[in-house]
């Protein structure tokens, strides 16, 4: 099964006590700019239109629907390169995890965010384009985020690629 490797994103605890998830947010905001890096690289290499930067400009908005295809590629290329992949472009369990507690995570969060973009892995309907098969765990895997209240602010995560430019 191909998967996104965004946790990065790319990309969580119980929200019950509401530091963890404020902590938690500000986890996912590390791991998608970091995340995000890549983007240019990918959007060159793959001949990307500009209007994918809208997808990742919105991609924490709860109620924007990502669509594109071409997101999706784009999210395959960023994942390959951080190496967050297999050459089968499946999950690499240990080298996500690793990539999320780079940035913040703990032990436990980390498992979390892997077990849930394994679990949107297998939700989802088979799909031969890979592109279209990381849009659908794309999908589930923001919905979840969402569900837990760790979705970072997207005026914060813009702040800051735009101050490390």
């Amino acid at each position: 099964m191909y998967s996104l490797k965004i946790v990065l994103a790319l990309a969580i605890v119980s929200t019950a006590i509401d530091s963890s998830a404020n902590a938690s947010q500000d986890i996912m905001k590390k791991l998608t700019i970091n995340f995000a890096k890549a983007l240019e690289t990918c959007k060159s290499e793959l001949n990307l239109p500009e209007s994918i930067y809208t997808d990742f400009y919105n991609f924490w908005k709860e109620e924007h629907e990502i669509t594109n295809r071409l997101t999706g590629c784009a999210i395959q290329c960023l994942s390959t390169k951080l190496e967050l992949v297999d050459v089968e472009g499946n999950l690499h369990h240990g080298n996500a995890q690793e990539f999320a507690k780079k940035h913040g995570a703990d032990e436990s969060m980390a498992k979390q965010l892997i077990d849930i973009i394994h679990n949107c892995e297998n939700s989802g309907p088979p799909n031969d384009d890979k592109c279209l098969k990381v849009l659908d765990v794309v999908k589930c895997f923001k919905a979840e985020i969402h569900k837990l209240n760790w979705a970072p602010s997207t005026d914060l995560v813009v702040a800051e690629l735009l101050a490390e430019l």
